[in-house]
């Protein structure tokens, strides 16, 4: 623990919660807007059902994007402060010091995960929605969120690492945002081949259209798909340390 506390120590100055926040406020201000349109339009269909698609669809846009900000930011101290060397020359465990970058932006981006959760609630509130709160679905929202952004932080982890520019990570996160925003668009083959697409996929509740109208539904992602992502992330994270545990500094 005391490895991953000083990975937030050097964070410190580097101003992350703040873009965190900021960026956060962006998306949730947004799925308000949005939201409050739309039970304008249908207030047939206004309920919390709603308010947990548009973010599970904003997601996919925002936080790759996020995801990779915040790992560039933990891995750039190393390699503009030049501390690879520093930490080899301390016989510093390479594995446990990806364990611990990884624990800390994970941890960061539970916060975040966290954020829009309890902003999920304050949206219905204000909206005037009435009936009581779906705790059992906002869990599965954060589960399956944060479920995919373990794996997003293990891929921009090992990319942030393999190359110094880390212009590289932030356009792969870009990328990553761009396929999270028009998987829906894509054959389910190809969508589940897109790890950045899943966040619609592990969402509670989704879209049905038919005869006209556009419904609100809840639906089970079962075992498989969740099980295939712990497996993919998990080749992702090994893959990053290994490839730390043999780079040359």
């Amino acid at each position: 623990m005391h490895v991953v506390a000083l990975e937030f120590f050097k964070l410190r100055r580097r101003r992350v919660l703040l873009m965190i926040v900021l960026f956060l406020g962006v998306e949730i201000l947004w799925a308000s807007i949005s939201v409050s349109n739309s039970f304008t339009r249908n207030p047939d269909s206004a309920g919390w059902e709603g308010i947990i698609t548009t973010f599970s669809s904003m997601n996919g846009l925002f936080l790759p994007i996020l995801s990779a900000i915040v790992v560039s930011r933990i891995v750039d101290m190393e390699h503009k402060g030049e501390t690879w060397r520093l930490l080899g020359a301390l016989a510093v465990n390479r594995h446990l010091l990806f364990a611990a970058k990884y624990g800390c932006a994970a941890s960061l981006m539970l916060a975040a995960v966290l954020l829009q959760t309890f902003a999920i609630p304050v949206i219905g509130w204000v909206n005037g929605l009435e009936a009581p709160i779906p705790y059992a679905l906002l869990y599965r929202f954060l589960a399956g969120t944060m479920l995919v952004n373990l794996v997003i932080i293990a891929l921009q982890q090992w990319a942030s690492l393999a190359v110094r520019n880390q212009a590289f990570g932030l356009c792969l996160g870009m990328v990553g945002g761009f396929f999270g925003l028009t998987a829906d668009l894509f054959p389910v083959f190809v969508r589940r081949l897109l790890i950045w697409s899943n966040y619609t996929a592990l969402s509670p509740v989704t879209l049905r259209y038919g005869d006209g109208t556009v419904r609100f539904v809840t639906q089970d992602a079962g075992w498989i798909l969740p099980a295939a992502l712990l497996l993919v992330g998990a080749a992702l994270y090994l893959a990053g340390s290994l490839h730390l545990s043999r780079k040359d500094i």
